[in-house]
């Protein structure tokens, strides 16, 4: 077995939690910054420290992540859809940080 098999057991577990923690921050940019406009302009999301009231509070509507990748994707009332604007890999990680924000 190479040195690279040997490590590869002990460094896998330092290295998960900080695309975990990636994940999350791009999950948090997206909505404070990435998205156009972005999130917490009309959204209360006490974790992002957004304090909008255009929106419904998200830490009163506690959606859950299959509600947010809905909303995001394609726009709920007069919030538009971001499909299209953003990349997958962004509505997956503000679905996950605003579904974990509100637990």
């Amino acid at each position: 077995m190479t040195k690279a098999g040997l490590l590869f057991p002990v460094l896998l577990p330092l290295l998960l939690p900080a695309a975990a923690h990636s994940q999350e921050d791009l999950g948090r940019k997206v909505f404070t910054q990435i998205a156009q406009p972005p999130c917490a302009l009309c959204h209360t999301l006490q974790a992002a420290g957004a304090e909008a009231t255009i929106g419904p509070s998200l830490d009163e509507l506690k959606p859950d992540k299959a509600k947010v990748l809905e909303a995001v994707k394609k726009g709920v009332g007069v919030m538009p859809p971001f499909a299209g604007k953003l990349t997958p890999e962004q509505i997956e990680a503000v679905a996950d940080y605003v579904a974990k924000a509100v637990k």
